[in-house]
């Protein structure tokens, strides 16, 4: 079974940056995101990835975060730049279109 481990969160205030890893357990043959669950609200994808290295955000990350992966280490990054409060949330990697079980997921806040 597939199991993904999130790490890299933080603390941070706001305009400052922060990398995040996700190393997955298994080949990652296939289109991988990040997604992001703020308090209160339903978890959104945010940056996904295909196995080329083709690459689309949301609106509201568009310019400030930057999806990458690493295919031999089975591990996909997100930098994120500029981080605002509304960043704020735990933030999740999976497959995108056919998700497996969720890891644990790294808790980012950003303060203002």
């Amino acid at each position: 079974q597939v199991q993904l481990v999130e790490s890299g969160g933080g603390l941070v205030q706001a305009g400052g940056s922060l990398r995040l890893s996700c190393a997955v357990s298994g080949s990652i043959f296939s289109t991988m995101g990040w997604y992001r669950q703020a308090p209160g609200k339903q978890r959104e994808l945010v940056a996904h990835i295909s196995y080329g290295g083709n690459k689309n955000y949301a609106d509201s990350v568009k310019g400030r975060f930057i999806i990458s992966r690493d295919n031999a280490k089975n591990t996909v990054y997100l930098q994120m730049n500029s981080l605002k409060p509304e960043d704020t949330g735990v933030y999740y990697c999976n497959f995108v279109g056919r998700t497996v079980k969720w890891g644990q997921g790294t808790q980012v806040t950003v303060s203002s």
